[in-house]
């Protein structure tokens, strides 16, 4: 029975991870400060120690701190500990094991000229302290002849992050987007999750990970919307006044940098620009994208018993 070691299993993807992995047969090893959904727990803290791989046959590493903190503050100094530091500490422990370093889209420049990204669109340029921090995590994992994912914007029933942020903005019925709609890759957990787990024997490098289509902007969160009962229109803010007005608060957020800014010029980035990964790298490796967002709602529900079917924020 293959032994998998995955970093970060209490989390949003990592649980998702070590669950297909017991599913799939393997015997799963949960790294992290907290038990994992399954298997046997390893204690570990990214940000101070190395980690106890002993046994493992396979390192998925989802460990990682993300956020858009204050340049500058105690959170982006935690996540260089966690997304560097503790990236070189797991190599270490490593050792020959094969080694699948999930990173994300955001190591991509930013700004236009993203509708069609592979692999070696430029690394750098990056708006905060999580582009900057997965890159030069990404680096090392790839130096060390690593397998790495970049997802985007990895969503599903349980997700604590992009969700409950895009459901805090809705105010009296009223999302408010910047600019108009554009193309955006999305990645459902469970597709990253199966890459984790097919990519072991892939050839090291980074690979991109998304749905197979790219997606609307706005009938995407109108689908997520609708999927947590929320009734909401979209607004659309002019692009200009958007990137003004998230230059003035994160000004402001340098006064409180323990609080993490309600808008920031990376989410103007995010969200503005078209973003599409092209997937055909993974794909020549035998991957294919399972999921999509039309399984969203139906898989919230069964996460979710007792959902109404609509509601107000």
């Amino acid at each position: 029975m293959t032994t998998i070691a995955v970093t970060g299993a209490s989390g949003f993807c990592g649980s998702y991870v070590a669950t297909t992995a017991a599913a799939r047969g393997a015997d799963v090893l949960c790294l992290g400060r907290r038990p994992g959904p399954v298997g046997r727990h390893i204690p570990w803290d990214a940000a101070r120690e190395v980690p106890d791989l002993s046994g493992a046959d396979l390192v998925v590493h989802c460990a990682a701190a993300v956020g858009d903190p204050v340049p500058g503050s105690p959170a982006e100094a935690a996540m260089h500990a966690v997304n560097v530091d503790g990236t070189a500490r797991l190599l270490q422990a490593a050792g020959g094991r094969p080694v699948v370093w999930v990173s994300s889209a955001s190591v991509y420049a930013p700004g236009p000229g993203r509708s069609r990204v592979a692999e070696d669109h430029p690394v750098g340029g990056h708006l905060n302290a999580y582009g900057r921090t997965k890159a030069a995590g990404e680096a090392l994992a790839l130096a060390a002849g690593a397998v790495v994912l970049r997802p985007r914007a990895v969503y599903g029933p349980g997700d604590p992050h992009l969700v409950p942020r895009l459901l805090s903005r809705v105010r009296r019925g009223l999302l408010l987007l910047p600019g108009p709609s554009v193309r955006l890759s999305l990645t459902a957990v469970e597709n990253l999750a199966d890459a984790c787990l097919t990519a072991a024997g892939w050839p090291p490098g980074a690979y991109n990970i998304a749905d197979p289509a790219p997606y609307d902007r706005d009938e995407a969160i109108r689908t997520v919307l609708r999927a947590h009962g929320v009734r909401a229109r979209i607004g659309h803010i002019p692009l200009a006044a958007a990137r003004t007005a998230a230059g003035a608060v994160q000004a402001l957020a340098r006064l409180r940098p323990h609080a993490e800014p309600p808008l920031t010029r990376y989410a103007v980035d995010q969200l503005a620009h078209s973003v599409v990964l092209d997937v055909s790298k993974a794909e020549s490796q035998g991957w294919t994208a399972g999921r999509s967002l039309k399984d969203y709602p139906s898989a919230f529900r069964r996460a979710v018993p007792g959902v109404p079917p609509s509601s107000t924020v």
